[in-house]
């Protein structure tokens, strides 16, 4: 580790991300009307596409290395996504210009790819998207650049772990706020904090559906959870202060203090033998 260059990069960094705004300005609401269940066969469909996407995921997480701009690794998910005939979901939504979101250090969500070059001890969160036959998949995880603190390591350890709770509890029968409190009470265990102001949602034909999926809140609360719901679970946790701020851009959201954010994601199907995650490799 270079701890002189990675802190040139990361006041790089929070000098553009300091512009105060709304966090959750741009937030996408979710379609109102109710989650919408799928068939075994449509939920094989989005597996599929997640399939895909969690390729192009791992494809990125071996390219990831210092001196890597964040704009190289937009170009190489937009090539693959549509070299396995999936279009890229981010890109045009709302008008978002590109086709993942590479948030780096401080930065929470929403960053667009540019000319950021990434350094050694620098964190790197890529979420992404892929609409395979009119399907959506949506995923995310936090990868190290080179050698990172360990306090960079603990907060991305406890958010897969936390992921991971929420999962579980993934089931028929249960609420969005059973998943919410297995997040949160992993998170806060490990001293780390959950972001308030977004959350997880429904997937589907689109990109966000309902019910929105919080991560926090109190076990046995929130919407029941149906066999055939399909949803998108993804802790965004804070090295320190949970609040956040939108930058300049109208995108990039970012922690007030400046402090490091993980964020992981999966797309999980509900279904009548448990969690299904439709986001992992086919192989």
């Amino acid at each position: 580790m270079a701890p002189s260059r990675s802190t040139r990069c990361r006041r790089r960094l929070s000098k553009r991300s300091r512009r105060k705004g709304s966090a959750d300005a741009e937030a996408p609401a979710p379609a109102r009307g109710g989650p919408i269940s799928k068939t075994p066969d449509e939920i094989d469909a989005m597996a599929a596409s997640g399939a895909v996407l969690a390729e192009c995921l791992d494809m990125l997480e071996a390219a990831v290395a210092p001196g890597v701009t964040t704009l190289a690794l937009d170009e190489m998910a937009e090539q693959f996504i549509r070299d396995r005939g999936g279009i890229p979901s981010f890109k045009g939504y709302h008008g978002f210009p590109g086709t993942i979101c590479p948030s780096v250090n401080e930065e929470v969500v929403h960053a667009i790819p540019g000319p950021y070059a990434l350094c050694d001890g620098d964190i790197i969160s890529i979420d992404c998207g892929v609409t395979l036959d009119g399907w959506v998949s949506d995923s995310a995880r936090t990868i190290p650049v080179g050698v990172v603190s360990q306090a960079a390591t603990d907060l991305m350890d406890a958010t897969r772990r936390s992921l991971a709770a929420g999962i579980t509890q993934a089931r028929v029968g249960n609420r969005t706020g059973d998943i919410g409190a297995a997040v949160q009470e992993v998170v806060e265990r490990a001293g780390f904090n959950v972001v308030r102001t977004l959350v997880g949602h429904g997937v589907g034909r689109s990109m966000h559906e309902e019910p929105q999926v919080p991560n926090f809140g109190s076990a046995g609360s929130g919407v029941l959870l149906e066999e055939g719901v399909v949803i998108a679970i993804e802790p965004m946790v804070t090295e320190r202060d949970p609040e956040v701020v939108l930058g300049g851009d109208g995108w990039v959201v970012s922690t007030r203090d400046n402090g490091l954010a993980a964020h992981f994601e999966h797309t999980v199907a509900i279904t009548a033998s448990g969690p299904r995650i439709l986001t992992r490799a086919s192989a």
